[in-house]
């Protein structure tokens, strides 16, 4: 396993794709333990930090998951939870893009874009208009999750104020690299739309060219995040464990996919041209 030199992505990047791609391939078989990180980063000729980053990218992919004293494994489930980013750069092929996303941060969806935003800025990909919309929690509201844990449960302005700024960031990262190659002329119509909605976003929803749905609920656990320097216990949604299970539409109408894409699409309308609101981050 060796990097391109020409290759301008950065060195965990190029990892993160060699590994991912063994894993779909099933060169590394769900419930396989992965080489270490010393093996992998001498395969590799890297750095060990390095192959820190890229497993951080697959195991927030759901490709992986780390057991401690013991190592990194395939997902047993990896059929399932893989398939978002090659079916968004896939997506990114098409004359005009779409991608409707529903969740909590749209931190996956950020990573996705990546890779084929590279690849347009790179003159291998030229779409000729990308629409985003992306419809989040209105973190003003009390919401069941995100929220406080421990000895005083409940709501906590603090801790809905920590996901809104993950959010807002997000939000704003896509907004900025997909509106920038409209700018620079490198796409003929880019537009990003943010909405807010009080609605807890239990589940994230990736609708892709109206033809591809990814859906996975969020896990909700406790654990202990810093805020303001202190640590403090909350109930939080963790994107990194969601099984993101995958439907398309077929030439049958009737198709459990292609209904799951058709109603898919008819909530996100829904919600989005009724309760939701207009949201700059």
């Amino acid at each position: 396993m060796e990097l391109d030199p020409n290759d301008s992505r950065p060195p965990y990047k190029q990892v993160a794709n060699t590994l991912r791609a063994a894993i779909l391939t099933q060169r590394f078989n769900a419930g396989e333990k992965l080489p270490s990180q010393n093996d992998l980063a001498t395969q590799f000729g890297v750095a060990r930090m390095t192959i820190q980053q890229a497993l951080r990218l697959l195991r927030d992919e759901g490709l992986i998951v780390s057991r401690a004293g013991s190592g990194v494994y395939v997902r047993d489930r990896a059929d399932q939870a893989v398939g978002l980013r090659p079916s968004i750069e896939r997506a990114f092929e098409h004359p005009r893009v779409t991608i409707d996303f529903a969740g909590l941060t749209g931190e996956t969806l950020l990573g996705a874009l990546e890779e084929p935003v590279d690849r347009i800025r790179r003159g291998r990909l030229t779409p000729e208009s990308i629409s985003i919309r992306l419809l989040i929690p209105d973190m003003s509201q009390p919401l069941a999750v995100p929220s406080r844990a421990g000895r005083k449960p409940g709501d906590d302005p603090a801790v809905r104020g920590r996901v809104e700024q993950i959010a807002h960031r997000s939000a704003g990262q896509i907004i900025e690299s997909i509106e920038e190659l409209g700018n620079i002329g490198l796409v003929q119509k880019a537009n990003v739309e943010c909405r807010v909605v009080s609605l807890p976003m239990m589940f994230k929803l990736y609708l892709l060219n109206e033809e591809e749905v990814f859906f996975g609920f969020y896990p909700v656990v406790e654990r202990e995040v810093r805020i303001d320097g202190k640590s403090v216990p909350i109930f939080d949604a963790v994107g990194k464990d969601t099984v993101l299970f995958h439907h398309s539409v077929t030439d049958d109408d009737r198709a459990t996919g292609s209904q799951y894409v058709d109603q898919a699409r008819s909530w996100f309308e829904s919600v989005w041209g009724t309760i939701s609101r207009a949201h700059t981050p």
